[in-house]
């Protein structure tokens, strides 16, 4: 089976960033000099500084996350971006020491008095595919996420080895929450999560022909219903499916093999963003024993996982 379906769903058409996976979590882009406050109310008051001006963001109504569940809605947090007039100028915080699991691009973390946990994340999340340099600001915006949490936060496993008679890398793995698949129902044709449940796992690649340190190189939506997803290694259009600046020439880009693999989502609900990074491969030597051994094992690996995913079925 073409792995080509990724191509439709995992990245933008329009020169626009996909970001709807993070719309319940995303308080601002840019922002600078951030403060995180939680009182006993189960209210987070957050003050930062982005667009020139001071802001101070009230958001409750939200914890954890539901699991995928057709015609109900994801929790999602009520906000208010004025403080609630004054109300924040008597906001009265009560964090204690974060004390949770560790978390990548941590900007602010606390415990709450109910010993849940709020925190702050701060990563590129708008970041052109297949290696471009961003070309708009908004592409090298950081996106800042609020979550809020009691439980376990998101799953992110991944695994490398080679496909298509072992002549491309290839990245394969599941997100989980809570030991259930993370998925979502509907999607634009863009591949933009629609329902919010659904979530695109973003795959940097660490220095790749792309050029030294880590670069984007796609984004994918996880598989309905399984959680799973696949991605091959191969030279792509960028003119065709992603987004890109206008006259830019049609060579194809790639593959982006690299010596390392980041790949970072957004938790579902109001949970944590997460991310695992996993070491690259070499190309694949059929006269070497081990290489053999490990693509079998790779192999049976994903079988042993893909359960009625359809589209994660090649090796």
């Amino acid at each position: 089976m073409s792995r080509r379906f990724l191509l439709p769903i995992a990245v933008a058409l329009a020169l626009v960033p996909v970001s709807g996976a993070s719309a319940s979590q995303l308080i601002d882009r840019n922002a600078s000099g951030v403060r995180l406050a939680a009182n006993g109310k189960g209210e987070a008051l957050i003050t930062y500084r982005a667009h020139g001006q001071s802001r101070h963001v009230v958001a409750w109504g939200a914890v954890d996350a539901r699991h995928p569940t057709s015609g109900k809605r994801q929790v999602r947090f009520r906000w208010d971006y004025s403080g609630r007039g004054r109300y924040w100028l008597t906001f009265r915080n009560q964090c204690r020491r974060y004390n949770g699991p560790p978390l990548p691009f941590l900007v602010a973390a606390c415990t709450a008095p109910d010993s849940s946990y709020w925190a702050l994340q701060s990563w590129p999340t708008p970041l052109p595919d297949l290696g471009m340099l961003p070309w708009l600001p908004v592409y090298r915006a950081r996106e800042l996420h609020l979550s809020h949490w009691s439980g376990p936060v998101a799953k992110l496993e991944a695994w490398t080895d080679w496909i298509y008679g072992a002549r491309n890398h290839h990245l394969f793995g599941r997100m989980t929450f809570d030991g259930q698949p993370v998925h979502g129902f509907t999607a634009t044709r863009r591949g933009n999560p629609t329902d919010g449940y659904g979530r695109l796992i973003y795959l940097d690649t660490f220095n790749s022909r792309y050029g030294k340190g880590w670069k984007r190189e796609n984004a994918f939506l996880a598989h309905n219903p399984t959680g799973l997803f696949c991605y091959s290694f191969l030279p792509r259009d960028p003119t065709k499916g992603y987004a890109h600046p206008a006259g830019f020439p049609s060579t194809p880009r790639g593959p982006g093999n690299g010596e390392k693999y980041r790949l970072t989502v957004n938790g579902p609900g109001v949970t944590p963003d997460v991310s695992v990074t996993v070491p690259g491969l070499h190309d694949y030597n059929p006269n070497n024993p081990a290489d053999v051994a490990y693509e079998r094992q790779q192999n049976a690996l994903l079988d042993s996982i893909v359960g009625v995913d359809k589209q994660c079925r090649q090796h």
